[in-house]
């Protein structure tokens, strides 16, 4: 039981179905773009099911800039900018959500001077600290710590905040977990930990090496409330959210989501994913993309016609042609800033 389509207004509900699309078309051209060094390109991508979770993540936060952390963001960053996010394996779309420019982005992963970290972060590690995106890192599980500090900082300077971790199923094995959600309840920290279950730890099916069959079940012997969604409704994604956003600010502590969704494309660039079936990736493409979802439930609520979404298409993919050619004709970076911005 969610949130009836009645709450919503349609302007709002447009933007984040064009956000969603931002997030989508941005990869495509990456793919295309994956030898312009002359070497292919190992991109980890965000893409499908959970395009829609990072997007739904920002709304209840209303205008505040909370902090996430990820593991490679590649979509968060459209979908995410403004909450304190401290990893997930996919980052670049990860600054989409909370109104990242393409552009910029573009120019990151190309490695230019106009890049969000001057080309230095690349797609793996994209990050705006002044808009809430603490960054990511290539390190499995690595957001724990950070988003946990976070909400350290947060609570301690009572800002009202609230830190967003995301990870993996495969991260949600990592032994930092226990130790960064122990003290989040204890302390009763503002903190939301939301695991994006895309079935695959890079090639290996979650329940080939996991205990338990829901990832979910662990939020009990943590202490923690735990809530498991389907991450291709945007609905459900929104309340569970929402719910958590307003327990952290309560001073109610954390709250663990299991957010199930699925990858459309391999691991990375280049990963042709045999480690599963067809028809499971058919199955999960025609039922639980959640563009298409949120689409037709637009259409049903009569917020937007046929026309207008594929308006926004159109709209989507100019602008994220219009940033690759961007990126395609910014300089580089002056080698002599090499040792620029590194720190001991």
């Amino acid at each position: 039981h969610h949130l009836g389509w009645a709450v919503y207004d349609a302007d709002v509900t447009a933007a984040r179905y064009e956000q969603m699309l931002g997030a989508k078309f941005k990869l495509q051209p990456i793919y295309e773009l994956q030898d312009i060094y002359g070497r292919p390109a190992k991109l980890k991508v965000y893409y499908g099911a959970f395009a829609g979770i990072a997007i739904e993540i920002i709304e209840p936060f209303e205008g505040d800039t909370p902090h996430a952390t990820f593991l490679r963001e590649h979509g968060e960053g459209i979908q995410h900018l403004g909450i304190w996010v401290p990893d997930v394996k996919k980052a670049t779309e990860d600054l989409l959500a909370k109104g990242a420019r393409l552009d910029r982005m573009m120019a990151e992963i190309m490695g230019k001077e106009s890049g969000y970290c001057r080309g230095k972060g690349g797609s793996m590690h994209i990050a705006d600290v002044s808009q809430g995106n603490l960054g990511a890192n290539g390190i499995v599980g690595g957001s724990f710590g950070i988003a946990t500090g976070d909400a350290l900082s947060a609570k301690l300077r009572g800002t009202g905040q609230v830190a967003v971790c995301f990870f993996g199923d495969g991260a949600a094995n990592q032994g930092i977990l226990l130790e960064t959600a122990n003290m989040a309840v204890i302390w009763d920290l503002p903190a939301i930990y939301l695991c994006e279950n895309n079935q695959y730890g890079e090639h290996t099916p979650f329940e080939s090496v996991t205990g338990v069959r829901e990832i979910v079940e662990r939020a009990k012997g943590l202490g923690m409330e735990g809530v498991r969604i389907d991450g291709s409704d945007v609905l459900a994604v929104h309340q569970a959210v929402s719910e958590g956003v307003a327990k952290a600010r309560g001073g109610g502590g954390p709250t663990f989501i299991e957010a199930v969704t699925y990858r459309f494309r391999g691991h990375h660039v280049g990963d042709a994913a045999p480690y599963r079936t067809k028809e499971e990736l058919g199955w999960w493409m025609e039922n639980k993309d959640p563009i298409h979802l949120l689409g037709r439930q637009m259409s049903k609520a009569r917020m937007a016609t046929a026309a207008q979404l594929d308006e926004i298409q159109q709209r989507v993919e100019e602008e994220v042609l219009a940033a690759v050619e961007f990126a395609r004709n910014e300089p580089d970076p002056d080698p002599a800033q090499a040792l620029e911005d590194v720190y001991a």
